[in-house]
């Protein structure tokens, strides 16, 4: 990208992953962000008012980037209670994924989630919307019980934390995480299907 052409508030986000990927998140400031736009740190400050803000965003906008996945398989064809599992085998996987493949994101993500800032909270929200609406199909199809599908999907997104919290990242060695995450699931599976 041309340092001419406007400073919006997309080229200063894509100018932050990069930063935030070369130096993680402990070192990157709002003045490293600015220097690899060209630009001074004011002019980074007019589109987010503080380091806080343009980390969320930074944040907000790599989380985004999973819900296609998550939202095509909570909207997919097929049994509920496997597109339950399906949606959190996803969820998880991607995280894994991430936090090999992008460690510095994954530590901004880790920060985050543990100051539970608003994209975090967002992210998990979208997430257990999902688990909902294929929770309510399932018990409208007589595919899965529950009295509260809200309820049921979050104590699913709970009970999977393991899995996917980036607290827990410590345990994500395959192959023992898959063999963990089937035997949770099939407890879950179970306490999900009619009886």
């Amino acid at each position: 990208m041309s340092p001419n052409s406007p400073l919006t508030s997309e080229r200063i986000l894509e100018a932050a992953e990069e930063t935030l990927r070369r130096f993680g998140p402990a070192k990157t400031s709002v003045v490293d962000v600015a220097r690899a736009l060209g630009v001074s740190h004011g002019s980074v400050y007019r589109h987010f008012p503080t380091k806080a803000d343009l980390r969320d965003a930074v944040v907000d906008r790599w989380l985004q980037r999973m819900h296609p996945a998550l939202a095509a398989v909570a909207g997919g064809a097929g049994d509920a209670a496997e597109r339950v599992r399906l949606l959190l085998w996803t969820l998880a996987e991607t995280k894994w994924t991430r936090a090999q493949d992008d460690p510095e994101f994954f530590a901004a993500f880790a920060e985050l989630a543990e100051e539970a800032r608003t994209p975090v909270v967002a992210h998990i929200d979208f997430v257990v919307d999902q688990l909902t609406s294929v929770i309510t199909e399932g018990v409208a199809r007589g595919e899965i019980a529950s009295a509260d599908p809200k309820m049921t999907a979050l104590a699913v997104f709970d009970a999977m934390a393991k899995f996917h919290n980036p607290a827990a990242r410590a345990e994500w060695q395959r192959p023992a995480i898959d063999t963990a995450f089937a035997g949770v699931w099939a407890l879950l599976r179970d306490g999900l299907l009619p009886r």
